[in-house]
């Protein structure tokens, strides 16, 4: 309600602004091209649906004089955004930016205000002036939340398709709709993608956690794509050069307990063959307790057998099995009766018949073969179980 005194002068001053809402709305259009240069940049449909804010920001403005000037400024604002911001697709708020609405509000205000000493009586102007400031300040509030919602909504939608992105990849499910979803998340890494898994911390917030993994990927020179499922972090990073300096990087964030990181794969494609190295070594972990953190999945490969996993069981036999026999069949013989005498080169010697430097360089060989060094505990176990499994496949005989 209008207050007392007030009403007569209000409502001629709102006919005569009304009268002129098209004026004013081609004058305020007219100041935005020649004053702004992102403006002139639009699209002519982009421009049109400016066009139709500026119209509805001067309409709503005279309405708003007219009846309610005398309300709380903001306690309309849900309002006041729909009937101003309402006319326009959500789509311009990406096109032109909070910093740029503001200024084409500012503008239009300002061509209203220039003009009300001649389009009212002296004595009507000043109350006029003092409404559009007031309605200025609510049009600004009416804004933010306008770009406030969309952020909102936005981020809800991103967090939502990196969850599909992040899932498609442990599922395996990975076809040119994971490609392209990624690419709207801004994934740009065209290879070496490592998953890394570990429990969530428990007193962060998704957005939090995910911001600051994505921070440090950055940082490191990678990309990140995150997701919690359960009580675990899974973190997808691109760009990976070394797999442990990579896992080394976000370790920090995850919550207490072991943290596994799977091979590097050629591509976000292949990278469910790395989702599903480091998913059986993380339930694989609790058998090495020592392991270092993060571990390598390659790492845990006895734990994943003992576990059942089919691919590490594969791994250790066409890895490290068969190239020892297909090297030299003694490395298999000597390997065998190192673990059979307790690891003694001497007691090794003394079974084959030979001199111990010899059964030294033989292991050696095995460690140059393999990877695995039979001189120290943790590989003497992962060759150990290859052997068992090797002679289990039978395989030998077949070359």
């Amino acid at each position: 309600m209008a207050r007392r005194g007030t009403a007569v002068p209000r409502s001629r001053n709102a006919d005569a602004l009304q009268r002129s809402a098209g004026a004013l709305s081609t004058a305020a259009m007219a100041r935005m091209e020649s004053d702004h240069a992102w403006f002139r940049d639009l699209s002519a449909q982009d421009r049109s649906w400016v066009g139709s804010i500026v119209q509805a920001g001067i309409r709503g403005f005279v309405d708003w004089y007219r009846e309610d000037a005398d309300q709380v400024p903001g306690t309309h604002g849900t309002a006041l955004a729909a009937s101003i911001f309402g006319a326009a697709p959500r789509t311009l708020a990406g096109v032109i930016n909070l910093q740029q609405t503001v200024a084409l509000v500012r503008l239009s205000i300002e061509v209203v205000e220039s003009n009300i000493d001649t389009l009212l009586e002296p004595d009507d102007a000043p109350d006029a002036h003092a409404a559009v400031l007031r309605y200025a300040r609510e049009v600004a509030f009416a804004a933010a939340e306008v770009y406030a919602r969309a952020a909102e909504v936005r981020g809800a939608w991103d967090a939502r398709l990196e969850a599909l992105v992040v899932d498609a990849v442990l599922r395996a499910e990975t076809d040119e709709s994971l490609l392209s979803r990624a690419s709207a998340l801004g994934w740009s890494a065209s290879g070496d993608v490592a998953v890394v898994l570990g429990t969530a911390p428990a007193r962060r917030t998704e957005t939090d956690l995910f911001d600051e993994v994505r921070r440090r990927a950055r940082i490191a020179g990678m990309e990140a794509l995150c997701a919690v499922q359960g009580d675990r972090l899974v973190v997808l990073l691109g760009g990976v050069t070394d797999t442990r300096a990579a896992a080394d990087a976000v370790t920090p964030l995850f919550a207490d307990g072991p943290v596994v990181v799977g091979p590097v794969a050629a591509d976000l494609g292949s990278a469910h063959v790395s989702a599903r190295a480091a998913a059986s070594a993380q339930r694989s972990a609790a058998g090495w307790p020592e392991a270092p953190r993060p571990v390598l999945s390659d790492e845990l490969l006895p734990e994943r057998v003992l576990a059942g996993d089919g691919h590490a069981r594969r791994h250790l036999v066409d890895e490290v099995y068969l190239p020892l026999v297909r090297a030299r069949g003694t490395l298999i013989e000597t390997l065998a009766a190192y673990f059979q005498t307790g690891s003694s080169i001497e007691g090794t010697a003394r079974a084959l018949f030979v001199h111990p430097n010899t059964v030294r360089y033989r292991l050696r060989q095995v460690a140059e073969l393999t990877g695995y060094s039979p001189t120290q505990s943790r590989d003497a176990f992962t060759l150990e179980i290859a052997l068992v499994l090797g002679r289990q496949s039978g395989r030998a005989d077949d070359l």
